[in-house]
Parts: structure tokens; C-alpha cells; sequence
């Protein structure tokens, strides 16, 4: 297992292919990470589906209004349509590459529009770098989001069973 240094700043997120743990990276985008953390501690990103997930790219997930299975408000057809009900957060473009690993917030058009969705990048992609706020990078279980099913839509997508901050865990 990969050593977790800062529990208040690692995400172990266990999904329907195996667990993965991500590092934050609170002084590259400090809202990002703040958000991420809220909706893991609220429990809103459980039972979240992978609802796009491009071969040699990425796979996305995290909205917890249109993609979270057993949701009030839960569609296959409208998972990646919605986020939170927080508002939406300012952009954090910095320097980091979207390399193997990276997790970065989704967005529309509108650089201020993330809100809950997120993507993890299965290779390098620097046609995203300082358009979209990367938060953290896998540091274990690169290995499970390779096994995610494919598809836009995804036909029975994987999902995030729980998603929570380390230090929240019991050892």
C-alpha cells in the first residue's frame, strides 16, 4: 500500500474495480481540495457512476445528482448533466501537467463552472493543461481505473462505492 503522508489530504476511493488512493494537492487548487472533501465527507460521491469513460484519455465521474445510483434524482441518461448543489467553483489553473493519474475537475464552456464532477486521466494529456484545475494525483490503484468500462454513456458503468478522506478512516 502506498504510504499516506498527510491522512487530512489523501482520498481512498474505493470503486466497483478495486481501491485507489489520491493525493490532494491543497496548494496547487486550496477550493478544489475543499470541495472534493466536503462532498467525500458528506457521502455524496457513494454510489457515483463512471458515466463517461474515453479509452486512451480518461475516465470521468462525480455527479452526484444524475449519477449517484439509489439518488432521488439518479438517470443514467442525464449522469454528467449535474453536480452538487453547492454553487460552482472559480477556476484554479495552474502549471500541473494532466499526465497519467492526474485528477482534474470537469467543467462546461465556462472556466468558473466545476462544481462536483471530476476525471481521472489514463495517459498524459496536455491539450487540458491550465485549462482545467487539477486537485490530486493516484498514488495506488492506477491499476482498478484501468479496468473501468468504457463508453459515452457507459453501458452498466463502474462506480464509486465510498469515497472518503483518509484521516476519516479508521486504521
Amino acid at each position: 500500500m502506498a504510504e499516506i503522508k498527510d491522512p487530512e489530504n489523501t482520498i481512498i476511493m474505493e470503486t466497483t474495480k478495486g481501491k485507489v488512493v489520491i493525493q490532494l494537492l491543497p496548494d496547487l487548487a486550496p477550493g478544489h481540495v475543499a470541495r472534493v472533501k466536503e462532498l467525500a465527507r458528506e457521502g455524496a460521491y457513494d454510489g457515483v457512476v463512471f458515466h463517461r469513460v474515453i479509452e486512451d484519455f480518461m475516465a470521468q465521474t462525480g455527479d452526484v445528482k444524475f449519477g449517484k445510483q439509489g439518488g432521488a434524482d439518479f438517470n443514467p441518461a442525464r449522469a454528467g448533466m449535474g453536480g452538487s448543489e453547492k454553487p460552482d467553483l472559480k477556476a484554479e489553473f495552474s502549471n500541473m501537467s494532466h499526465v497519467r493519474g492526474t485528477c482534474s475537475m470537469a467543467r462546461s464552456q465556462m472556466p468558473n463552472s466545476a462544481n462536483s464532477q471530476f476525471f481521472i486521466c489514463f495517459t498524459d494529456a496536455p491539450w487540458l493543461n491550465k485549462q482545467y484545475s487539477v486537485w490530486g494525483q493516484v498514488i495506488e490503484g492506477m491499476e482498478n481505473i484501468d479496468k473501468i468500462k468504457r463508453g459515452e454513456p457507459v453501458r452498466d458503468p463502474d462506480s464509486i462505492v465510498s469515497m472518503k478522506v483518509a484521516a476519516d478512516v479508521a486504521a
